[in-house]
């Protein structure tokens, strides 16, 4: 297990390291795991605990005066991220979902992996502030890394996956001119084959003697040189009140997209704006990824639509990885109508009557209705057996070997079984119809931005104030696929589309958009501080040795689920900070 101290609990105050890693979510645990079995030392610090509390979630309240805001964003916000973060409160997070745990968000993410499209790294004339300083090739050669940290199968996110799927793509097909294939994969646990990735197990067992990890440990500022010229370490706090420093080479902010920004703010000892905030950049171009429901199909239409867009297998190495289909607009398209980058994935509907939950009220005495449920349950033996099947499945008796046999197995022969299952946490459902969700990429705004609350945290830090302002071209671009798919189905054998209210009307501001907890931007990349808060390798201008890792530090934000992107970032992050290693040993800090 990884050299663990929890620091409200140790004698220690004062500690050193020749690299300290500020978070153990996916972009701190990878640079960490990058790092290990090095001639020199790491120090991850991580401001939650191994299970996560409510005393540690409350941590992360912040001060939302922007979007969403609506009663039906609220209403949907609670539905969709409540379900997922244990923690989670919308009193607390009016933006975003963090989890203050080892691990990050990786304890309630949904395990969706993809890559970023070119596109996404373009400069277009047609969005503003837009363009990386550097484009898709310079980030390909670290994806198969980033996969390996993710248990991610081949990187196929595109028509290049009909390349390597059996018998190529089914029909019908698309015109490539507007519609394009989009697949997400789902990264999953080493540990347990019924789970997605969670980091935090996984870094839990790394035994490298040079990396240590404090818990307890929350980064109240980073530490410089009197001119803040030249990162020094950073000052520590434990939920108990205890206070302590780091001391560091090289520090490396990998707290997540709120709080990297956060910290930057509130470290004023040598600059009075913040550091790395001398063209008051930091905070702003705030991004998420607007998501919303654009249309739906009836329960006829089911079968037909979830075969063509469901989950497919893909194999390598003696495993089988699941992919979720979807479709996006085509780069042509995009330039030619002036378009957000956008794609829309399919959600299945549970009925009233599904049988499992019904099963569960019966056994715990709180149905609603014991002829009811009992006839749900008798209705849909399938479905009550396959959930004996997969409580089996979960059983500690089962030896891991057979389960993740049985579950590979799944995959290959019915990855939209599986799928589900991954969904439901292991309980069948009985489907009665198929929403059509999309999410897009946010325009980054300068306006749209994080700056401080004049409310502080238990440790005395001022909170995050956040502004997250949409424009109204996400909701065009996410009704402009709706649009596509009711005209583009039919033409190829498709049932169409039932649109929802807003889409079809054209009333943009009706649509419930809410953020998907992909927090971006707000420490943006630049090839000049006239334009950004890091360098091409993350380095924050004007601070030597002063480091971000994680969505952050992202220019555009690309419509893919980022985590991937991250830990690619990640692993590049890794090489260039080994390299800065290794030219400092014998050095002083």
């Amino acid at each position: 297990m990884v050299q663990t101290t929890h620091f409200g609990a140790s004698a220690d105050t004062a500690f050193a390291a020749d690299l300290v890693i500020v978070g153990a979510g996916a972009a701190g645990a990878v640079l960490a795991r990058e790092c290990a079995f090095a001639p020199y030392s790491v120090l991850i610090l991580e401001s939650g605990v191994a299970e996560e509390t409510e005393a540690y979630a409350a941590l992360n309240r912040v001060e939302s005066v922007g979007e969403p805001r609506s009663p039906a964003q609220i209403a949907k916000r609670r539905a969709f991220h409540g379900a997922q973060a244990a923690f989670w409160r919308q009193d607390q997070q009016g933006f975003g979902v963090r989890c203050r745990v080892l691990g990050g968000s990786t304890a309630a993410w949904a395990g969706k992996s993809a890559a970023f499209d070119p596109i996404d790294f373009a400069a277009r004339p047609w969005v503003a502030h837009t363009g990386w300083p550097f484009g898709r090739d310079e980030i390909a050669p670290y994806l198969a890394r980033a996969g390996a940290h993710l248990n991610l199968g081949p990187h196929r996110y595109g028509a290049d996956f009909w390349e390597q799927y059996p018998g190529g793509e089914p029909a019908p097909t698309f015109p490539s001119d507007r519609l394009v294939p989009f697949f997400w994969q789902f990264a999953r646990s080493r540990l347990d084959p019924l789970d997605v990735m969670r980091i935090g197990p996984e870094l839990a067992r790394l035994k490298a003697p040079n990396v240590r990890l404090i818990t307890d440990a929350t980064v109240t500022e980073i530490l410089t040189d009197p001119g803040g010229a030249k990162v020094a370490g950073v000052k520590i706090a434990s939920l108990s009140g205890k206070r302590g420093e780091v001391r560091a080479k090289f520090v490396a902010l990998a707290a997540g997209g709120i709080e990297n920004p956060r910290l930057l703010l509130a470290s004023r000892a040598a600059r009075p704006e913040g550091l790395g905030n001398a063209q008051d950049l930091v905070g702003r171009f705030l991004m998420d990824h607007p998501g919303a429901r654009i249309a739906h199909f009836g329960p006829a239409d089911i079968a037909k639509v979830q075969r063509r867009f469901g989950f497919f297998g893909l194999t390598e190495g003696g495993k089988t990885h699941m992919y979720m289909h979807g479709l996006a607009l085509s780069p042509t398209l995009q330039e030619r109508e002036r378009l957000l980058n956008c794609a829309l994935y399919l959600m299945a509907e549970n009925a009233p009557d599904d049988p499992w939950p019904a099963l569960k009220r019966l056994l715990k005495g709180r149905w609603r209705s014991a002829g009811a449920d009992v006839w749900a349950v008798m209705k849909s033996p399938g479905l009550f057996f396959t959930g004996i099947g997969m409580a089996i499945l979960q059983s500690p008796l089962t030896p891991d070997p057979l389960k993740r046999l049985l579950v590979n197995t799944a995959i290959a022969f019915n990855p939209n079984f599986v799928a589900q299952e991954f969904l439901s946490r292991g309980l069948p459902h009985k489907l009665v119809g198929l929403h059509v969700d999309a999410i897009s990429e946010q325009a980054p705004a300068p306006d749209s931005r994080i700056t401080l609350s004049e409310a502080t945290d238990p440790m005395g830090t001022p909170q995050a104030r956040i502004d997250w302002r949409l424009a109204p071209d996400a909701a065009h671009s996410l009704r402009r696929l709706a649009l596509l798919i009711r005209e583009e189905f039919p033409k190829v054998g498709l049932p169409a589309p039932i649109l929802e209210p807003w889409v079809e009307s054209g009333r943009l501001e009706d649509a419930v958009i809410i953020d998907m907890a992909h927090t971006l931007g707000a420490t943006r990349m630049a090839g000049s501080a006239d334009r950004g808060v890091v360098d091409p390798h993350c380095e924050v201008f004007g601070v030597k040795g002063l480091f971000v890792a994680g969505g952050s530090v992202f220019p555009t934000s690309g419509h893919a689920n980022p985590t991937l992107m991250i830990t690619a970032l990640a692993v590049r992050l890794a090489d260039h900070l080994k390299a800065r290693l290794g030219d400092s040993m014998g050095k002083p800090a």
